[in-house]
């Protein structure tokens, strides 16, 4: 079914999208930099994947899941899709890291004042 694999991240974003609205994790604190932050990161594996395509470590492959649209030759338009969610995927992954941490370090920070006191 053409489009099947462009529907399956397009849900995966929404996904990940929906987790970040509801804790606040990057594209809802930081909208600019969300957006330069991805943006960079589909830059950088755009770069990486004319490297593999040009030393044919690349290869598109068939498949009827894609539309069929090519941006050039061995890289088909989901592959825009897919590495735009990887890079907020990863964005949002690494804010919930730094969030956890920080509560994590807090919690611990208190425990510590509590047995100071006594």
């Amino acid at each position: 079914m053409p489009g099947l694999y462009l529907l399956a991240i397009l849900i995966s974003g929404a996904g990940i999208l929906i987790i970040d609205a509801r804790w606040r994790l990057a594209a809802f604190v930081a909208p600019v930099r969300t957006l330069a932050a991805v943006a960079i990161g589909v830059v950088f594996f755009l770069a990486w994947d004319a490297v593999g395509i040009v030393t044919r470590a690349f290869v598109k492959g068939d498949s009827d899941l894609f539309i069929g649209i090519d941006l050039a030759p061995e890289l088909p338009l989901e592959e825009l899709f897919f590495l735009a969610f990887l890079s907020y995927l990863g964005l949002v992954i690494y804010a919930a890291a730094l969030r956890y941490l920080s509560a994590r370090g807090a919690a611990r920070a208190g425990e510590d004042e509590a047995v100071s006191d006594r």
